[in-house]
């Protein structure tokens, strides 16, 4: 019989997706084993929780890495959920034919089998798995609804012995997802003040505003935080221009670290490098901008202080860890 969860175990957290230029998981187009390495002996550096967003080749591929190098993370597993019903409320288009909906259910049920294959594969590395991510929010072009969580809640418990969370906006968690919370271990909510047109001066506020609607709704019951960060560029799309900055971003990382350490809880940090397959073509385009990386894997201000001084090596190159000197 599984147990009450009471703590989350804490630490550096970080969202991982590792696709360069020219890959993508819409094409399946996946980094290559050496390309995660790079990526992973990076992060390494700073961070020992990361999380993954779906059971894909390249979730296979992180783990692999992990385990075949020794290196020191704790993954949470995530599976991607496709959208079983329409949402017309989805303003990017989420409504979907009753046969495009019957492939989804099915490719849901198939996700849910890889991920327990994987977490019951690397037990010493997976220590809880996500049954899916911005599944439930009104604006979402994947709409899953509860009684379908509620079942694959079940299934991954009955198979493996990780604890079960959901990744949501911090919305829903309190207005139609309680019925879900009951069968979850723990609950990981996502804020954004940047999404929601607040400047970084109330920015940290909040972000606890957000947390403790939650926390204070399910006082018995865990609370993380999943997804938090800061874009860095914008085209306008939702997002200011002038609110979309480097300094911004260092600022409320800093902000957001000093308040989770403090207050001991596990937050990831949105995200580790930048994604240019994701949003729009335009390239300022605020969904491609949130990594404290660039693509290149070069640090942005949040992280050049920490990284500049880890890499630096004599004659002034600066080395990243799996690959050779770069200038």
């Amino acid at each position: 019989m599984r147990g009450i969860l009471k703590k989350i175990e804490f630490g550096n957290a970080i969202c991982y997706s590792g696709y360069r230029d020219g890959q993508s998981p819409i094409d399946q187009t996946y980094p290559s084993y050496q390309q995660i390495r790079q990526d992973l002996k990076i992060l390494d550096l700073n961070w020992q929780f990361l999380r993954l967003y779906d059971c894909s080749e390249h979730a296979h591929r992180v783990l692999q890495v992990i385990r075949n190098e020794g290196l020191d993370f704790r993954v949470m597993l995530g599976a991607e959920m496709a959208a079983e019903v329409s949402n017309p409320g989805c303003p990017w288009g989420g409504e979907y034919d009753e046969s495009t909906l019957l492939q989804n259910r099915r490719h849901n049920s198939a996700e849910i089998d890889r991920l327990i294959d994987l977490a019951k594969a690397y037990p010493e590395i997976v220590f809880s798995v996500s049954v899916g991510n911005e599944a439930t929010v009104e604006w979402t072009d994947h709409l899953v609804p509860v009684e379908s969580l509620i079942g694959y809640v079940r299934r991954i418990k009955a198979a493996v012995s990780q604890p079960v969370t959901f990744c949501e906006n911090y919305v829903p968690w309190t207005e139609k997802l309680e019925a879900l919370v009951a069968e979850l271990d723990f609950i990981s909510l996502h804020t954004y003040p940047v999404w929601e047109y607040q400047t970084i001066e109330g920015a940290l506020a909040y972000t606890k505003q957000n947390f403790k609607s939650v926390a204070q709704h399910y006082p018995d019951k865990p609370v993380v935080i999943t997804e938090a960060g800061w874009t860095t560029r914008s085209n306008g799309r939702g997002i200011e221009p002038w609110n979309a900055t480097q300094e911004f971003q260092a600022q409320y990382y800093s902000e957001l670290m000093d308040w989770s350490n403090q207050k001991q809880i596990l937050t990831f940090v949105f995200e580790a490098f930048d994604e240019p397959w994701k949003g729009s073509a335009e390239s300022h385009e605020p969904e491609k901008h949130w990594g404290l990386f660039t693509v290149d894997r070069k640090p942005k201000l949040v992280m050049q202080e920490l990284y500049t001084h880890l890499w630096r090596a004599p004659g002034g190159s600066v080395l990243v860890p799996g690959n050779s000197a770069q200038q």
